[in-house]
């Protein structure tokens, strides 16, 4: 689907220990292939999708956050704007799994004004043989913090577009009802912008740009800007 009006734009975030898989459950979602030598996150990288919940146009903001420690002070400046997110880990690897309570613990603490959305997302169910953790611990896990559980492969696209799906279905729910409240200054959920002269109710404008960025990459140019241009 084609960036062009939408009602929100919904900010989620993607956490959870490095080579879990996240960065290919993104890139599977968006365009639809499986890429076996994808690089690791630096930083955060950026995404962003259109897609229809409920009748309704959606953009995301795709927020790919890295897994390895020493980024871990970078991605937390990620967590207070985000409404929702998936929660990663790697079915053949038990300690992906057992590293979930301090990336939830670490989100909860720094996330505001409302707490995220969150899927628990057990990846690599293509590789079913090599299981480290059962379809039980998942469901338990996500019943214990209340957040659906669901399995994928990035490889198969096996409920890839479904989770996404999931998780914006719910949050457009709560958004509703009332229980996520669309607030100034806050960037997790934002109203479209009416079109001017569309003539006809309801019709948005996406101001938004469908782009790839990394922190990384983005902080060594403005480094670069200020030692050119006396910048500081």
């Amino acid at each position: 689907m084609a960036d062009g009006n939408y009602l929100y734009q919904f900010r989620l975030i993607m956490i959870g220990q490095s080579t879990v898989g996240k960065s290919s459950l993104l890139r599977q979602f968006k365009e639809g292939e499986y890429f076996p030598d994808i690089s690791l996150t630096v930083g955060v990288d950026f995404h962003a999708k259109m897609i229809k919940v409920n009748g309704h146009s959606i953009k995301l903001q795709l927020w790919d956050t890295a897994g390895q420690d020493r980024f871990r002070a970078i991605v937390k400046a990620y967590y207070r704007n985000a409404v929702g997110g998936l929660l990663v880990f790697d079915i053949t690897n038990r300690e992906s799994f057992a590293s979930l309570d301090d990336w939830y613990e670490e989100v909860m603490k720094y996330a505001e004004p409302h707490k995220p959305v969150f899927v628990l997302v057990g990846n690599k169910d293509d590789q079913s043989r090599q299981r480290q953790v059962t379809k039980e611990e998942g469901l338990q896990f996500a019943k214990s913090h209340n957040m659906d559980y669901i399995e994928t492969s990035a490889k198969s696209g096996h409920n890839v577009e479904e989770t996404f799906q999931r998780l914006s279905g719910r949050i457009l729910q709560m958004v509703n009802s009332g229980e996520i409240k669309v607030e100034d200054g806050w960037d997790g959920v934002k109203r479209g912008e009416p079109l001017l002269g569309a003539g006809k109710k309801g019709a948005y404008r996406d101001n938004s740009y469908d782009s790839t960025v990394s922190l990384e990459r983005d902080r060594r140019y403005q480094s670069s800007e200020r030692k050119c241009c006396g910048r500081n």
